[in-house]
C-alpha cells in the first residue's frame, strides 16, 4: 500500500549547500551577462520587443543558443521574455547600453579590456600557487604587451583610463597647482588629466610620457582639444630616464600597476629627472583598506593577477618614496576617495 507522506520534503545536502555558495560561485550568469554587452544587444533591442530569431540575425549568432542565453539571463532578472521567444530591455539590461554613464558595456566587453580583464581570473590558480600575474598565462604574453599587439584592445584600455570627468575633476582640484609653470605626466595615457589641467591654468604648460600607441593617441586627443601647442610628446618607458626640467611628475594610478621594486625603480626615474628642486606627485585610489576594505581586497588580488602589482595604504607608498630618496611632505585626500601624495627630493 502507497501513500503521501506529511513530513517536509528537505533540501539536499547539495541543494543546500548551493544556496549559501552560489551567489560567490555561479560562472554562468556573469559569462552571459559579458555576453550580452559583448554582442551590444541592450542597444539592439532599443526599446522594442524583438523575436530571437532577429536578434540572432542582427548579431550574426546562432538562434538557439542565444534564446537560450536570454532566458537564462531573464529568469535572472537581466532582460525580460514577454512572451515565448520575444525579449525586450528592463532596467538592468539598461545598464548596458553604449553611451550609459556607468560604462558598463565597456567594462564587461570580452572583445575589450574591461572583458578581457576579467578573463584574466581564469588564472586565479596559477598566480596564487607561484605569486606571478595570471595575464599570461591566459593570454600568452604580459598584459603591456598584449595591449600593445591588440590596437583596439589597447584603446580600451585607454579609454576606461581615461573615463570619469569627475574623478578628472577631484584630482586636479585636489592638489594646488598654482606655482607649476611645467607639469610632466609619467604614463599619463591619452592626456586626460593634462587636458583637464590646461584647461584650467592657461600658463601651464605639460610633457606627456608614455609609449609610443599610447601616446599618439593621446597627441590626436589634445590636439582635437586645442591643446597640443602647449603640450610636448615624449614616447618612452618610465622606466627609460625621463625629461628634465618638470616642476612636478605626476604618476597617476601608474604605481600600483608594478612590484615593490619595479615601482621604486619608477620613483627613482622621476626623481632623478625632477632634480633637487622638482617633485613627484603620486595619485592612487583609496590610499588604505580603511575607506572601503572589501574594494582595497578586490583591487588587490586584481593587480597582482593583472600586473603583479599590488594596492598599497599611505605608509606602503611612502615607504617606496623613501626608498627611492623622497620624502613625502603632504598627503591629501580628495572627496572622491583619491590620495595624493606630494613627495620631494629626501636628505642628502
Amino acid at each position: 500500500m502507497t501513500g503521501t507522506s506529511d513530513e517536509t520534503i528537505r533540501p539536499t545536502a547539495w541543494e543546500a549547500a548551493w544556496e549559501v555558495l552560489a551567489p560567490v560561485t555561479d560562472m554562468v550568469t556573469p559569462m552571459a551577462v559579458r555576453v550580452a554587452a559583448t554582442l551590444r544587444l541592450t542597444d539592439l533591442m532599443g526599446g522594442d520587443e524583438l523575436p530571437v530569431e532577429e536578434l540572432a540575425r542582427r548579431t550574426g549568432t546562432d538562434a538557439d543558443a542565444l534564446g537560450r542565453l536570454l532566458r537564462h539571463l531573464a529568469c535572472r532578472g537581466v532582460y525580460a521574455e514577454r512572451e515565448p521567444g520575444v525579449f525586450t530591455v528592463n532596467e538592468p539590461a539598461a545598464l548596458l547600453a553604449s553611451g550609459h554613464p556607468s560604462m558598463m558595456r565597456d567594462r564587461l566587453d570580452l572583445d575589450g579590456f574591461g572583458g578581457q580583464m576579467d578573463v584574466a581570473f581564469t588564472g586565479l590558480l596559477h598566480t596564487v600557487r607561484t605569486g606571478e600575474p595570471a595575464w599570461e598565462t591566459v593570454f600568452g604574453v604580459p598584459i603591456w604587451n598584449h595591449l600593445a599587439a591588440h590596437r583596439e584592445v589597447g584603446e580600451s584600455f585607454d579609454a576606461l583610463m581615461a573615463a570619469g570627468a569627475g574623478d578628472l575633476t577631484d584630482v586636479a582640484e585636489g592638489y594646488d597647482w598654482s606655482g607649476v609653470r611645467h607639469v610632466i605626466d609619467v604614463g599619463g595615457g591619452t592626456g586626460a588629466l593634462i587636458a583637464e589641467l590646461l584647461k584650467a591654468h592657461s600658463g601651464l604648460r605639460a610633457t606627456l610620457v608614455d609609449l609610443p600607441d599610447t601616446l599618439e593617441r593621446g597627441r590626436r586627443s589634445l590636439t582635437g582639444l586645442g591643446l597640443d601647442e602647449r603640450c610636448a610628446f615624449v614616447p618612452q618607458s618610465f622606466f627609460e630616464p625621463l625629461p628634465e626640467g618638470g616642476d612636478v611628475y605626476v604618476l597617476r594610478r601608474v604605481i600600483h600597476d608594478w612590484s615593490d621594486d619595479e615601482a621604486v625603480r619608477v620613483l627613482r626615474r622621476c626623481a632623478d629627472a625632477a632634480g633637487p628642486h622638482g617633485r613627484i606627485v603620486v595619485i592612487e585610489s583609496r590610499g588604505g583598506s580603511g575607506d572601503d576594505p572589501a574594494m582595497f581586497a578586490e583591487m588587490n588580488l586584481r593587480m597582482l593577477v593583472l600586473s603583479g602589482g599590488r594596492e598599497r595604504t599611505v605608509d606602503d607608498y611612502a615607504a617606496l618614496a623613501e626608498r627611492a630618496g623622497l620624502d613625502v611632505a603632504e598627503v591629501r585626500h580628495t572627496p572622491l576617495g583619491n590620495v595624493i601624495l606630494d613627495c620631494v627630493p629626501g636628505p642628502g
